[in-house]
């Protein structure tokens, strides 16, 4: 299995006034191939936590083990954890520096020592997976391009370093409906095509809609772990820590309590949609 975190704790600042627990006693398992979201309310200790696995913050309890590998043994070979787990920050289009987009994203390779001669196809191959075309945008200035092809553009400056696994710390902020559909479709896309996903975000019907797992920690511990169904399925315990609900989950509730004989489980748009066709017709 690619993830794997044991009894895992963290402390910022410890033995000072300002000594502040982060993460307590967290443990998960994460599969191959898995889309997990990943919640919680400001301070739940998510940032924390994908930096620890991303191998940016050490000095924590516990262990955490990538595909087998325990990264905080001083024998490991960090630079496979640099080669295996890709991070895409929040607003990742501010990492850009270069004065082109072949060279942004051919920065990443030549520091870990890629031959030459094969990054110009990881690069060409690392656009097309976002959906920029090479020979296009090759030679442009990231600065000169659209917000929505900046955030492309480092993301393939992480994708064009083949992780297996990507960790994503929201993604989609910032961005207009268009955008964020774009964005989770290309990250169902990397998910169909191998690359396990973990993702941090605050939008409910992204999960709903893409994930296979959901994550969500309260107060520093894990809360709940299970399928967007299960998670979602008590509406009252996602209310009380101070998250949202997905819109078509809280739609079919509505409805429900108005009388409409709306089957339980229904949380993403599709279904509903399917419902309310079946139960009042009309046309898709």
């Amino acid at each position: 299995m690619p993830i794997k975190v044991e009894n895992l704790s963290y402390t910022y600042l410890p033995g000072t006034p300002f000594e502040y627990k982060a993460l307590e006693e967290v443990n998960f398992e994460i599969q191959d191939g898995e889309f997990v979201g990943i919640v919680g309310h400001t301070g739940s200790g998510k940032s924390t936590l994908v930096q620890i696995i991303s191998g940016l913050v050490k000095g924590y309890q516990g262990d955490v083990y990538i595909n087998g590998t325990n990264f905080q043994d001083k024998k490991a070979d960090k630079m496979l954890l640099r080669r295996t787990v890709g991070v895409v920050f929040q607003y990742p289009e501010y990492q850009l520096f270069e004065e082109t987009v072949e060279k942004d994203i051919s920065y990443g390779p030549q520091k870990l020592g890629v031959p030459p001669e094969e990054i110009p196809a990881r690069v060409k191959a690392a656009l097309t997976l976002v959906g920029m075309d090479y020979e296009t945008f090759r030679n442009q200035s990231p600065f000169a391009l659209s917000g929505g092809q900046k955030r492309k553009v480092a993301i393939a400056g992480v994708l064009v370093m083949r992780p297996s696994i990507l960790i994503m710390d929201e993604p989609i902020a910032g961005l207009d409906p268009a955008g964020r559909k774009n964005l989770m479709d290309l990250s169902r896309k990397l998910n169909q095509n191998g690359t396990t996903i973990l993702m941090i975000t605050h939008d409910m019907d992204s999960l709903a809609e893409y994930a296979d797992r959901v994550l969500v920690l309260n107060k520093g511990r894990l809360y709940l772990n299970g399928t967007p169904e299960q998670i979602f399925s008590d509406r009252e315990k996602i209310i009380s820590i101070g998250l949202d609900f997905p819109q078509a989950a809280s739609f079919a509730e509505m409805l429900r309590s108005r009388g409409v004989d709306v089957p339980q489980g229904i949380i993403r748009y599709t279904e509903l949609k399917d419902f309310l066709i079946k139960r009042f017709g009309g046309r898709a």
